[in-house]
């Protein structure tokens, strides 16, 4: 199981991710937003096979087929930090905090 917590910046609408894995990879996804447009993809992501999206290419991604049809903004963090949840979730990662940190 892995818990992602987002607080992606600016717009300040955070969001939960719970992942849980099965030991087929078969990952259920919970996402709790702030974000309307970011919930909207929560029906499309309720359950994916782990190994087949962490290594999907962008193009072939359920996680971004979803963000590109509900998000209005293509810098938000969340599809990858679902995509990073998925591999710690499937034991093909260690949970790590990523960080983006941007001056002006």
């Amino acid at each position: 199981m892995a818990n992602v917590d987002i607080t992606p910046g600016i717009c300040g609408l955070s969001t939960r991710v719970v992942l849980t894995a099965d030991e087929d990879q078969l990952v259920t996804i919970r996402i709790e937003s702030a974000c309307p447009h970011i919930q909207a993809m929560q029906a499309e992501l309720a359950e994916l096979d782990g190994y087949t999206e962490v290594f999907a290419r962008f193009s072939e991604s359920a996680v971004y087929a979803a963000a590109d049809k509900h998000c209005k903004h293509l810098a938000c963090p969340v599809p990858a930090a679902i995509i990073k949840g998925m591999e710690v979730a499937c034991g093909l990662a260690l949970p790590k905090d990523v960080i983006i940190h941007i001056e002006k």
